[in-house]
């Protein structure tokens, strides 16, 4: 396949974090796709150390994407195929908080997307033209969606929706809800982060989920999509 440079004005990827360097053969990129400003990352840094720390030595590697001019959606698509031309034919992660969740759910219709990890999602209530936020790309993915109960920005009711609709259609979908945190998911960051981590490990790597998660997955709604995530979750996890 013919290499070529993104326009000056593209996208990028940010430095990888995980498998390279460490002599591993990459097995599974996950690009991170942060929010609508360049402040608006949430708990993404912790979450690429997090993996480097527990999927590095199985050959996991995590990029940030950095969204060009081009606009979120063609960036995200560039960001998979780029990373299918550095990394060959490797299942993709797509990890996105607030904006970024939005994308990562909207984008998984790509054929090397495996999971999605939607943190904190911005979601309007209807999508372009008046329409629903769609849920056919989601088919065959497996899909975690996270958010806090007491999310002023986001409506952790739009997330319910999307999952419950989604749901119909592929049962490899679960959601968690923080309670009591709020769109930063900064009171139980080290909680979320290991949920996410264990997702993603299990779904890109291992093929084996904590208790909650395959619990969440097996249950009808509303139950595996109102899962409360448990104070302290995953203390092993974290360093």
């Amino acid at each position: 396949m013919a290499q070529h440079a993104p326009p000056t004005r593209g996208a990028r990827l940010g430095r990888a974090v995980g498998a390279i360097g460490s002599g591993s053969t990459v097995s599974g990129v996950v690009l991170l796709l942060p929010g609508a400003s360049r402040f608006s990352r949430g708990p993404l840094p912790p979450l690429a150390r997090a993996l480097a720390r527990s999927g590095g030595a199985a050959g996991l590697v995590a990029h940030t994407v950095r969204y060009g001019a081009e606009g979120r959606a063609e960036g995200v698509r560039w960001a998979v195929e780029e990373a299918l031309r550095r990394y060959g034919d490797v299942p993709v992660c797509l990890a996105g908080y607030d904006a970024g969740g939005r994308d990562a759910l909207a984008q998984a219709g790509h054929e090397a997307v495996t999971c999605v990890v939607a943190l904190a999602p911005c979601l309007p209530e209807v999508g372009a033209g008046g329409t629903l936020e769609p849920v056919k790309q989601l088919s065959g993915r497996q899909v975690l969606i996270v958010h806090g109960t007491n999310d002023a920005r986001s409506d952790p009711q739009s997330s319910f929706r999307l999952a419950t609709r989604a749901k119909k259609a592929n049962r490899a979908t679960c959601r968690f809800e923080v309670h009591s945190d709020g769109h930063g998911l900064r009171e139980h960051q080290g909680e979320v982060v290991a949920l996410a981590v264990d997702f993603v490990v299990g779904a890109v790597c291992s093929g084996r989920y904590s208790r909650p998660v395959t619990d969440a997955m097996a249950a009808p709604p509303p139950l595996g999509l109102r899962m409360p995530l448990a104070s302290g979750f995953g203390r092993s996890l974290r360093g």
